[in-house]
């Protein structure tokens, strides 16, 4: 089987008009890159979850644009606009909680006013070159946060992780894997802990599947148990990633993270957040203020049973992400350092840089 690690999550294929990005519903079954070519099919791999994890939908919302921007009218400048601005408002209403997909279209729309007065094609082109940028600079931010979070690491560590924030959750490294790749390439000892992420089960069916791909120790446990392995002294650290950090410190991450992070509190254990500078939103000022993603009810009731597993005519809650108070994280990872409390001056001075 082909390892899913030598596979860019989303790759642009300029030459054949399309993105290619790994179809992360078929996953651990069937590694499936699929070819995305439509405004349609770019909307759906992202709401569907094709296409997952902030860093990657923001580039892949990149590098969409940019391919719907080559289809658009290129006579006059005012057309383009119009048909560009319909195109990126659509995409951007995929998903509300992450913030990386407004924040990559929001840096598109800054090339396309930037290059105004010239001809369209240029700013076309304009477009392909941010696109690629974005792409490039992930990589680079994975790894610089892998460096920090490195730091943190000690040899025989048992790290908990919840949902993914890995490789597929970005063009490659990842964000809360990034260190535990790091020290298993340095070869450290290290254990990995994935809770398994309900009701999409993103830990058991990815981080579960890459780490151990990748030769990392690793050990899947539903939600409920994390909390008996910190106790029993299992869990040294814990890494995860966010779709969103609010000004204050407040995280938004995958439904679960929050409890994660109390049970930690109650046993001491260090929780860190791993977040690229593109992720912490400084215009939201605490965690209250982040949109929640309310999901499909039939995620928890049916997606994954033969026969539906709850009674009928019930109420299902089934939001996507639950915010992590500040109060909570001992530590906010960025590529370009680790930010600790108070973190509305810790998080101001990372952004000046």
């Amino acid at each position: 089987m082909e390892n899913i690690l030598d596979i860019d999550t989303v790759a642009l294929d300029d030459e054949a008009g399309c993105i290619r990005a790994i179809d992360q519903t078929l996953l651990p079954g069937e590694i499936k890159v699929i070819e995305i070519r439509e405004e349609e099919e770019m909307y759906d791999a992202i709401k569907r979850l094709v296409v997952r994890g902030a860093p990657a939908i923001g580039v892949f919302a990149a590098m969409g644009i940019y391919l719907l921007a080559k289809a658009m009218p290129q006579d006059s400048y005012e057309g383009f606009l119009k048909e560009y601005e319909r195109a990126s408002d659509h995409l951007n209403s995929s998903r509300p909680t992450a913030v990386n997909l407004s924040w990559a279209l929001k840096r598109m729309r800054g090339v396309v006013e930037a290059h105004k007065a010239e001809p369209v094609p240029a700013i076309v082109s304009a477009l392909h070159d941010e696109a690629v940028t974005i792409r490039n600079e992930d990589v680079a931010v994975c790894k610089g946060i892998g460096e920090n979070g490195l730091t943190l690491l000690h040899e025989g560590d048992g790290i908990l992780t919840h949902c993914n924030a890995g490789q597929l959750a970005t063009v490659r490294y990842g964000t809360a894997t990034a260190p535990m790749y790091l020290a298993h390439e340095k070869g450290m000892d290290i254990h990995v802990y994935c809770d398994e992420t309900r009701p999409l089960l993103q830990g058991a069916r990815l981080t579960a599947f890459e780490l151990s791909s990748a030769g990392i120790d690793t050990t899947l446990q539903c939600d409920n148990m994390s909390a008996s392995l910190m106790k029993a002294g299992k869990i040294n650290i814990i890494f995860t990633g966010c779709d969103r950090v609010a000004a204050n410190g407040d995280t938004a991450n995958k439904i679960g993270t929050s409890l994660v992070a109390a049970a930690a509190h109650l046993y001491n254990v260090p929780m860190y957040i791993c977040a690229p500078t593109s992720t912490i939103d400084m215009a939201t000022p605490t965690g209250e203020d982040i949109p929640i993603e309310q999901r499909n009810p039939d995620e928890v009731t049916e997606m994954w049973y033969a026969r539906r597993m709850a009674p009928e005519n019930i109420h299902i809650y089934n939001p996507a992400f639950d915010v992590t108070d500040h109060e909570l994280i001992a530590g906010i990872i960025t590529e370009k350092g680790i930010a600790y409390p108070p973190y509305s001056k810790s998080l101001a001075e990372i952004m000046k840089k």
